[in-house]
């Protein structure tokens, strides 16, 4: 089976859970476009319309974060980095709700933002990654996890950006 198709079959269930709802609760989202931008709405037609290479890189990174619920047994800094996803996901939706915002890519860059931040910031301070007296799994998967909260706030930090300038009338 190819890569593409495997991540496919796993991308169902993803988006069922964390994109489906999230115009529903907000109503606000009529007026905007599907697609992967800071200013479309990133439902589950917006992620199909992404190029195949973002649609692999969100399924490596909703994996490695499961991955993490492993290791959260005996890891506190897995637990936040775990909650911060659960967070991020659960949690983004109705809060832009109650807010009355349109849940759009860069209100979900914002979340990604606001609640994988603490996780990061204490696997930068910890690293685990570089510590030879944790087991070899959880030194590879904290490595794992932190680059891809770094890579992915590359492109969350400008969508936030965009977003937050939207909404204020700033940008």
């Amino acid at each position: 089976m190819h890569l593409t198709q495997s991540c496919f079959a796993l991308k169902l269930p993803l988006l069922a859970f964390f994109l489906t709802p999230n115009a529903a609760l907000t109503g606000t989202e009529e007026q905007y476009i599907a697609g992967h931008g800071a200013l479309e709405v990133f439902n589950a037609h917006g992620f199909m319309q992404t190029p195949t290479w973002v649609q692999i890189w969100v399924c490596f990174l909703a994996i490695t974060f499961l991955v993490g619920f492993y290791f959260a047994w005996k890891h506190p800094l897995a637990r936040w980095t775990s909650g911060g996803f659960i967070l991020s996901a659960a949690g983004g939706s109705m809060a832009f709700a109650l807010l009355r915002l349109p849940f759009l890519g860069g209100s979900i860059a914002l979340m990604h933002i606001l609640c994988w931040l603490p996780g990061l910031i204490l696997l930068l301070m910890h690293r685990p990654f570089l510590n030879t007296n944790e087991p070899a799994g959880f030194r590879i998967w904290t490595g794992t996890i932190t680059g891809v909260i770094l890579f992915s706030f590359i492109f969350d930090i400008r969508d936030a950006v965009i977003y937050i300038g939207h909404i204020s009338g700033t940008g």
